[in-house]
C-alpha cells in the first residue's frame, strides 16, 4: 500500500467523565452532558449553540462534542453562516442498537401502536454524523461504515482516499459510542498552517497496534507521543507545496 499523502491536523475525544484535545494537551473533567455543552460554548469550542442538542441520543451528543473538540484542536474555526468542504465518516461496533432498543421499548409501552418520532430518528446509524454535519456546516461526503476489525485505521484510509480523489478538501473520521468518542481531522499538508500533529501513516500504524481507542488516545496524549512509540512528525523536504 502506498504511503498516505495527508496529515492529522487535530484530534478531539470524550468519555463518560472527561474530554480533551491531543494537540492542545487539554484534558478536563465534566459531570453532566448538559453542563459540558454550556462549558464548551462558553470557551468557544462550540462557536454557537447546537440546535436540538438536548434531544440528541447519547451517541449523537458524543459525536458532536468530539467533532467540535477536533476542529478546535486543529485550529479550524467554523461559523453559522459559512459552509465548509469537509466530509465526515463515522463508525462503531454496534450501529445504533441502543437507540433501536429505546424506540422499540417506547413502542411496547405505548401499546404497540406508536412510539415517539424523536426516538425513531436515531434508529439510523448515520444520524449522529449527520447531526454533526448540519451543525458544523459540512458539505462533503457523509457516510457511516462498519468494519470487522481495525475500525479507526480503516476509517482513516477511507478518509485519505476521499481527499486524494478530491471528494473533499478535508475529512473528519469519527468513532463514537455511548461511552466514548474520538474524532480525527485529516487534511492535505499544504492546507495546514501550523505544524501537523502527525502524519496519517503514523496514526494508522498506531491504530493497527492499539485495538482500544481510549488507549490510543492515552498514547497520543503522552509527552511527544512517547507512549505511542513514534517520534513527532517532521516536514519532508522533498514535499513541494502546491502553487
Amino acid at each position: 500500500m502506498s504511503p498516505a499523502r495527508n496529515v492529522v491536523a487535530g484530534i478531539g475525544w470524550i468519555t463518560a467523565s472527561e474530554y480533551g484535545c491531543v494537540r492542545r494537551q487539554m484534558r478536563r473533567s465534566y459531570a453532566e452532558m448538559r453542563l459540558l455543552r454550556s462549558e464548551m460554548l462558553a470557551e468557544s469550542i462550540f462557536s454557537y449553540p447546537v440546535k436540538g442538542f438536548a434531544k440528541y441520543d447519547r451517541v449523537s451528543q458524543m459525536t458532536c462534542c468530539a467533532t467540535a473538540l477536533a476542529l478546535y484542536d486543529a485550529g479550524m474555526p467554523y461559523s453559522e453562516s459559512r459552509k465548509q468542504d469537509i466530509g465526515i465518516l463515522g463508525t462503531n461496533s454496534d450501529g445504533c442498537l441502543q437507540s433501536n432498543l429505546d424506540f422499540f421499548g417506547d413502542f411496547v409501552e405505548n401499546g404497540r401502536t406508536l412510539a415517539r418520532a424523536n426516538l425513531f430518528v436515531y434508529t439510523l446509524p448515520s444520524i449522529p454524523i449527520a447531526e454533526a454535519a448540519i451543525h458544523f456546516k459540512c458539505e462533503g461526503p457523509l457516510l457511516y461504515m462498519a468494519f470487522p476489525r481495525e475500525p479507526i485505521a480503516s476509517l482513516l484510509r477511507q478518509s485519505e482516499g476521499m481527499i486524494v480523489r478530491e471528494e473533499a478538501e478535508a475529512m473528519m473520521a469519527v468513532r463514537a459510542t455511548e461511552e466514548d468518542a474520538q474524532c480525527f481531522v485529516v487534511r492535505r499538508p499544504e492546507d495546514v498552517s501550523n505544524r501537523p500533529l502527525l502524519t496519517l501513516d503514523q496514526l494508522i500504524e498506531l491504530a493497527e497496534r492499539t485495538p482500544s481507542a481510549p488507549e490510543m488516545i492515552q498514547a497520543l496524549s503522552s509527552p511527544q507521543g512517547e507512549g505511542s512509540g513514534f517520534a513527532a512528525p517532521r516536514e519532508d523536504p522533498r514535499r513541494k507545496k502546491r502553487p
